[in-house]
């Protein structure tokens, strides 16, 4: 292995692992968050603290912008795939009455869509023990969550509202993988947040009080939820896609409620159950099936999105 390559994996592992920890500290920030506001309120708020953070580095920086109105219609798209109708969906599931157990179980479903879009429509190629690992993850978060899993308390809004939060972030980001290979972040970040808000303003309007309980722990919630979350860790997520396998990079939304058990431990002093801590190892199994990669011998070509 050539130094430049060891390092670039590197760097992307602990792209990786930022991801995850923020991603599953993000259930604890929004949970806070809807304490104080109602979703599409709360989301409002959140974007809007969020474009006024990347007005100035874009005004810095000056990142390269859309040049042509579909390449500028299809990072609108992508955005409010995945931002607005995502978080829109998850908050409101948690918002209607879903366990949180409930919705971690069906949201982990995404590397699953996702290996059957890229493998059907995208041209991936996966090995079998890809498609295993797959399995074995979906099984492991099963394990972990299934304590407090109850599907008599999800009623049908929060099953909908999940359902789509699943289909949006799944087809949101393979859209802008496929779309906007080559879009700056930082420019496409700017542009997603200011059409979410334009979105989710009138709908906090016709669907809710708008009413804000304004505190530090809403503020605290909104900062890290829009620099950790938002900005940095979405970024993180597509730098990653854009230099390996759309399911491999997907596959790491398995560990995200994992890292929130953990992180319940160390916060609140709530210990897993012996079947959870079974449903951490059998997720890490998984995911390691489908991430591994066999070491490159000679000039073999690996089939993937560069």
């Amino acid at each position: 292995m050539t130094p430049r390559l060891s390092e670039r994996r590197w760097f992307d592992a602990m792209l990786a692992w930022y991801f995850v920890s923020v991603w599953g500290s993000g259930f604890i920030a929004t949970k806070i968050g809807l304490q104080h506001a109602a979703p599409f309120t709360f989301l409002a708020l959140r974007f809007a603290f969020g474009l006024c953070c990347l007005i100035p580095i874009v005004l810095i920086m000056r990142p390269r912008f859309p040049a042509t109105r579909a390449e500028f219609g299809h990072v609108v798209v992508a955005g409010l795939l995945m931002h607005t109708v995502h978080l829109g969906g998850s908050h409101y599931t948690q918002y209607l009455g879903m366990s949180a157990g409930i919705t971690a179980l069906l949201l982990s479903a995404q590397p699953l869509l996702t290996a059957l879009i890229a493998a059907r429509w995208m041209g991936e190629s996966l090995a079998r023990r890809q498609w295993l690992g797959i399995m074995i993850g979906l099984a492991g978060v099963a394990l972990v969550v299934w304590h407090k899993v109850d599907i008599r308390e999800a009623p049908a809004g929060s099953l909908i509202a999940v359902t789509i939060s699943l289909a949006a972030v799944t087809v949101g980001t393979l859209y802008q993988r496929n779309f906007c290979p080559l879009i700056d972040l930082r420019s496409a970040a700017l542009i997603q947040f200011a059409a979410n808000i334009a979105v989710l303003a009138p709908l906090a309007c016709i669907f809710e009080d708008m009413k804000v309980n304004w505190s530090w722990t809403l503020a605290g919630a909104i900062l890290f939820l829009v620099i950790g979350a938002s900005i940095l860790a979405v970024n993180a997520l597509h730098t990653l896609m854009r230099r390996g396998q759309a399911t491999r990079v997907a596959s790491l939304i398995y560990l995200t409620p994992i890292f929130a058990v953990v992180l319940e431990l160390a916060m609140f002093g709530v210990v897993p159950t012996g079947l959870s801590v079974a449903g951490i190892l059998v997720t890490c199994f998984g995911v390691a099936l489908v991430a591994w990669r066999a070491p490159a011998t000679g000039s073999i070509r690996t089939k993937g999105i560069k």
